[in-house]
């Protein structure tokens, strides 16, 4: 199949190098030269990938109109706050037959909308999914055994995709419960967020297993609220994406509550957020926004809102787990 990959981040790529094993003709933007010239210089991009060969078959552009243009899928796997704009450049060279499929998670900050909607406001299709699950992009890279839910409307959209990117290592699940999927993909990185304030406050594995416990009973309402499949939070996307998240160091977003629990300076708080995407830290801004207009409960978000922004004694996190009912 002929596919284009918008981006060139550490999750783009690998998603590409899984694409590449089913022999598929793949063609991927950057917006840096430097990248690709590093690419195409040392077979390798360690600031992203370290440590993993590219396969030569791969190619790489900085135009958009070549990397989308006539493909049968392409993967837009950008930061949440660039969807928007690149879903405008692409729509004219794509057609409607044309499978897009979102591997962004978070959600656009100043709508409060989640990515598929972002991207059908400039691009009119029925052929949308969306994947999500618990895959650290240096392990997918490596071929270590992985899996992914995949969701979308579209049967076409099921079929080819799966055929696209399942392989021996990679295991793909199907559902059609889009918001659900992109819900958990967005609000585990700020129970992330969480889970690391525990850890810096000197908490155990106990404390976290009590902590994405609970969070798991507010996902699953925060589902159902929404319009999604409340069984979603079972999923890859779910539960195995929660779990990961919220109990490796590898993450950002656990690495950076660790500093709010252990109570770091702010500005060392400050550093990390500059040398570091921490997409729990924006992500929570949005759906703090976002379950307040809806006139939502969750208070476990309010919670972790008010010890970033407002900058309440992390303690609150345990009162509130031992409290709740």
């Amino acid at each position: 199949m002929k596919i284009g990959v918008v981006g060139l981040g550490a999750y783009s790529l690998a998603i590409s190098i899984m694409l590449n094993k089913n022999n598929n003709d793949i063609t991927i933007w950057s917006e840096s030269d430097d990248k690709i010239n590093t690419i195409n210089k040392k077979g390798q991009i360690d600031s992203i990938l370290p440590d993993v060969p590219i396969p030569k078959t791969l190619k790489f552009t900085t135009d958009l109109r070549e990397t989308v243009k006539d493909k049968e899928i392409v993967f837009i796997i950008v930061a949440a706050q660039y969807v928007g704009n690149i879903s405008a450049q692409i729509k004219n060279y794509i057609n409607e037959d044309t499978i897009i499929c979102i591997g962004t998670k978070g959600i656009e900050q100043d709508s409060c909308k989640f990515i598929d909607k972002v991207v059908l406001k400039e691009i009119k299709t029925k052929n949308l999914a969306v994947i999500s699950g618990p895959t650290f992009a240096i392990d997918l890279a490596k071929g270590e055994p992985a899996a992914l839910s995949l969701a979308s409307h579209s049967k076409k959209a099921h079929e080819m995709i799966t055929k696209a990117l399942a392989t021996d290592n990679l295991k793909i699940r199907t559902t059609e419960d889009i918001i659900g999927l992109e819900i958990c993909g967005s609000i585990k990185n700020v129970i992330a967020i969480a889970a690391g304030i525990i850890d810096g406050l000197g908490y155990g594995e106990t404390t976290q297993a009590f902590l994405i416990t609970e969070s798991l009973h507010d996902i699953k309402s925060l589902i159902k609220e929404l319009g999604g499949d409340k069984n979603t939070i079972l999923s890859y996307a779910g539960i195995g994406d929660l779990l990961l998240t919220c109990t490796s160091t590898k993450s950002r977003n656990f690495s950076f509550g660790n500093l709010l629990g252990s109570k770091a300076t702010p500005k060392d708080i400050e550093r990390y957020l500059v040398d570091n995407t921490v997409e729990g830290y924006y992500t929570l801004k949005s759906i703090y926004k976002l379950i307040n207009d809806e006139d939502i409960d969750l208070e476990i978000i309010n919670l972790i809102y008010d010890i970033i922004f407002n900058k309440e004694n992390p303690e609150i996190l345990i009162e509130f787990l031992i409290a709740k009912q």
